[in-house]
């Protein structure tokens, strides 16, 4: 019996231990990281150095916030020499109203099955007459990616919850009115905290019209409700450290179907930071 035990134990030691890092018994991912939370060490010690440190974290999936100047194949060849898998990427949205047929081709070198906009280049405060035009960009966009096999998604910012006088914000404006087929959406969970909204009531109400999440955290005592859609950098903080319900949060995630969560630290600590954030997903419980 006592060798049982003992047999036992080590095969559950070793289940434990077969997840991949940052993910645990509540919390399975699939987990990457937006590369741009590294930008500094990128510019100060190179693609190559800063590649080999997201290797070290134990990450898998990555998504791209440029190639650092390197041609498309180069910088994948450098992401496949690592085992780092390319999910996903973010493109300005200039190319998307003007180019998209290039950016889906680009996308399709990187071998990425997701391309996206972070950012709507606007003229504060948003307004119902932007966001229509950016519904008709997003449009075209999305048609043009699927041609590709891409799914194209924009990612929320705060900006876009401006209050419509009919009723509902300019975001739900925006998701309603483009093409649920070729059209999604990445909820960086910051940006939908720190305009005053409920990430968990998105989540339900737009279901599987959100692809991916990006896993951020605000600092606790920082005041919410403001729609510039900038905040310091110095408020990302350690997952589970700050003011969001993560249980709450994950468990509505998993149950819209979201296909990859990328951690997302915009802070100069980014780098000592993300281990203890993985760390956290890993001991973090819902059901």
């Amino acid at each position: 019996m006592k060798l049982l035990a003992l047999l036992f134990t080590a095969m559950l030691s070793v289940s434990v231990h077969a997840a991949d890092p940052g993910t645990g018994a509540s919390f399975n991912g699939p987990l990457g990281l937006q590369l741009y939370s590294l930008r500094a060490d990128f510019a100060a010690k190179g693609v190559a150095a800063t590649l080999d440190q997201v290797k070290g974290y134990g990450i898998k999936y990555v998504e791209l916030a440029g190639t650092y100047n390197l041609p498309a194949a180069e910088f994948k060849k450098m992401l496949d020499d690592r085992g780092l898998i390319p999910v996903s990427g973010h493109f300005p949205y200039k190319r998307y109203a003007t180019e998209p047929d290039v950016v889906a081709k680009e996308a399709k070198a990187l071998g990425l099955p997701f391309a996206g906009c972070a950012w709507i280049d606007h003229k504060a405060p948003f307004d119902d007459a932007q966001c229509r035009e950016v519904i008709e960009v997003f449009n075209k966009a999305g048609e043009a990616l699927s041609k590709e096999g891409v799914k194209f998604f924009y990612h929320l910012h705060g900006f876009e919850f401006q209050p419509q006088q009919a009723g509902g914000t300019l975001a739900d404006l925006l998701i309603s009115r483009t093409n649920p087929n070729t059209v999604f959406y990445q909820m960086d969970v910051l940006w939908v905290v720190f305009p005053g909204q409920d990430p968990v009531k998105l989540l339900d109400t737009y279901g599987a019209r959100w692809v991916s999440m990006h896993l951020k955290d605000l600092k606790k005592g920082i005041e919410t409700g403001s729609l510039s859609g900038k905040t310091d950098v110095k408020n990302n903080v350690v997952l589970g450290t700050g003011q969001m319900n993560w249980p709450a949060i994950l468990a509505a995630a998993k149950k819209a179907g979201l296909k990859y969560y990328f951690i997302e630290d915009e802070s100069p600590d980014a780098a000592t930071q993300i281990p203890q954030t993985m760390k956290y997903l890993e001991g973090v419980k819902f059901e």
